[in-house]
């Protein structure tokens, strides 16, 4: 790490930061360079993004942050209408601790500034309690996401076991971050990543630490950082039934805990490992529509998608909702529904 620093990193802060006064993003939860940030919409922000990509984060985090302006606001909110808004954004553990961590923030009274006091928050990591601490507190603290990782595996070409250079990273990192603008450190490193540093096509031309970039050297930067073959995802298997009242569609609350827990869903049984025949909620002339396939974080789900009619029978659990209720489904649900021809716009 010594031979490293001495090769000329200590010298990598002013080209980043000169680098990031000129090519900055313009992002909904970013206030101008030079003014202080809220941590709020700091927080809010990192919690979104995590998994999830700025595109698809930003209409989440504006309509989150007119409905919730404040973390006192967030933090009375009822928890059906956060899990409703949430819904599309994935990782749905992520609001339910969102809520958990905007009650523990609001009965401190406040963010607290330091790493240490982030990190006894609920849903609150090493990377996001340094990128809140950096960004709205200005503290000396390192944020160290999967960009960062591989703008520095490529810097410093490293080409060992993973898990052993991804806390080598954190290191140098951390020795890196600058006393002065500690935040912009951190958005400019996330930004060198997100649109210069990619993972397939780096673009060297325009990129401001060539001359510190061991990987550039060797000629093929594109190659790293160097990490074992993913495992394949197992499979498991389920249904969904849209039963149909006119243009309403019944719709079930999930179990408070779990996988989506406490959202709104179409019913069906229990995702199980091997492909069952499970009886349907109702009696009715069901037709099978097809098969949606989803990707969660450790399982890929094939679900078979049923289509009823209802008449005077006896339903389970829920209510008749309308379109507009579809917004709120989680995206494995919405594309159930879409399959049976029902959509709808998710207000802003």
């Amino acid at each position: 790490m010594q031979r490293n620093r001495e090769a000329g990193l200590q010298g990598l802060a002013p080209k980043l930061l000169a680098w990031f006064d000129r090519n900055a993003r313009a992002l909904p939860w970013r206030a101008p360079i030079g003014v202080r940030r809220d941590p709020y919409r700091v927080w809010l922000a990192e919690i979104m993004l995590q998994q999830t990509t700025v595109p698809h984060a930003a209409p989440y985090f504006e309509a989150f942050t007119r409905r919730w302006p404040t973390v006192e606001a967030l933090a009375a909110a009822k928890d059906e209408d956060v899990m409703q808004a949430w819904a599309g954004l994935g990782y749905y553990a992520r609001a339910r601790n969102l809520l958990k961590c905007a009650r523990e923030a609001a009965a401190l009274g406040a963010f607290p500034e330091t790493e240490e006091g982030l990190r006894e928050l609920s849903g609150i990591g090493p990377y996001t309690a340094g990128a809140i601490a950096a960004i709205a507190f200005g503290q000396r603290a390192a944020a160290v996401d999967g960009n960062v990782d591989r703008v520095f595996a490529r810097l410093l070409a490293l080409k060992g076991e993973w898990a052993q250079e991804k806390k080598r990273i954190a290191v140098e990192v951390a020795a890196l971050v600058p006393e002065a603008r500690p935040g912009d450190f951190a958005e400019a490193l996330m930004d060198l990543g997100a649109t210069v540093c990619t993972p397939k096509a780096p673009n060297c031309r325009t990129c401001p630490l060539t001359e510190e970039c061991a990987a550039r050297r060797e000629g093929a930067p594109e190659r790293y950082p160097l990490k074992p073959a993913k495992a394949v995802k197992p499979v498991r298997f389920g249904a969904a039934y849209v039963l149909r009242r006119g243009e309403a569609v019944w719709l079930v609350r999930r179990p408070p805990s779990g996988l989506l827990g406490g959202m709104l869903g179409l019913p069906g049984p229990e995702w199980r490992e091997a492909k069952d025949e499970a009886p349907p909620p109702v009696e009715a002339n069901w037709a099978h529509l097809g098969e949606v396939r989803h990707v969660f974080t450790h399982f890929t789900l094939r679900l078979d998608v049923y289509e009823a009619r209802s008449g005077r029978v006896k339903l389970p659990e829920g209510y008749w909702a309308g379109t507009d209720d579809l917004a709120g489904l989680p995206t494995v649900f919405a594309k159930a529904a879409a399959l049976a021809g029902l959509s709808a716009r998710r207000k802003r």
